[in-house]
């Protein structure tokens, strides 16, 4: 009896996938690629995750990061008020952009790993060039060193917010706190100094002093009041719109000296209360 041609011709495919296992591999592709087709694109959406970062989130950390870069290139060329300034900038450029995320609920791993990036850019590395710009530089290898603490520091506490986070505080002093710090202390002295007046050699030890003890305060197994555990949101009492105005015209009659006083007075209060804490352990 005569074959059909289709016997014949489901033989000849047996044939030829036993002597080609590619062949017989690229018709299961085909019949999974129908499989898919036929199941639809909703489908195929679910299993295949889909690709792209959010807008507006990476956006204000892109401009925190610009900022930290604006820094830098200020302090190079001698204008150290506006790397200041910048620093400031990327200040409230991090903290908003981690609140637009939650609002928008546009929160990612990317934009999580980002704004660290950026973090260190702009309260470690630039702060950093901007005190050896501006004196450091004068104290040969000690500036360097010091400098490098400082930078060092920074990424270690990043680094371990980014493993163990901060809820109701912070678990040593903030790199934004500590930039803050670093560039207010420059701001104040450069301010101080007559156009054309060389830093003085207390200064640069000055200087050097209060970056190492920043770097090592970020670092350091002290607790820190945080924001987080205030709501902004809720009403209240008239007096502190009243007080708010009060200390906006305070900062704006001196800033850098103000901003100094307020960055010293909250890097000291995470010691202060440590050794208050023992005080009373002791006296118990």
């Amino acid at each position: 009896m005569e074959e059909s041609d289709s016997d014949t011709q489901g033989k000849r495919d047996v044939n030829i996938h036993s002597l080609n296992p590619d062949a017989q591999a690229e018709e299961d592709d085909r019949r999974d690629d129908a499989v898919d087709d036929a199941r639809g694109a909703g489908n195929r959406r679910h299993r295949r995750p889909r690709r792209g970062i959010f807008l507006i989130p990476n956006l204000i950390t892109t401009g925190a990061l610009f900022a930290g870069f604006y820094a830098i290139v200020a302090a190079m060329n001698g204008k150290f008020e506006p790397a200041a300034l910048a620093i400031f900038a990327a200040i409230l450029l991090d903290t908003a952009d981690g609140r637009v995320a939650r609002i928008t609920h546009t929160e990612s791993a990317f934009g999580a790993e980002y704004d660290s990036l950026s973090d260190m850019v702009a309260f470690g590395v630039a702060p950093a060039l901007i005190a050896f710009t501006w004196t450091l530089s004068s104290l040969g290898k000690i500036g360097w060193v010091v400098t490098f603490i400082y930078m060092a520091c920074a990424a270690l506490r990043l680094a371990r917010y980014n493993t163990q986070g901060d809820n109701d505080s912070f678990t040593g002093l903030p790199s934004p706190s500590a930039a803050a710090l670093v560039v207010c202390a420059v701001w104040s002295m450069d301010d101080m100094l007559v156009d054309g007046e060389l830093v003085v050699t207390w200064m640069s030890w000055l200087t050097a002093v209060l970056i190492a003890t920043a770097g090592i305060l970020m670092v350091a197994n002290v607790t820190y009041m945080s924001p987080k555990r205030y709501n902004f949101q809720g009403r209240v009492p008239f007096i502190s719109l009243v007080v708010a105005v009060i200390v906006f015209a305070i900062v704006l009659a001196k800033p850098p000296e103000v901003l100094l006083t307020l960055a010293l007075l909250y890097a000291l209060s995470g010691p202060a209360q440590l050794l208050w804490e023992q005080y009373i352990k002791r006296k118990v």
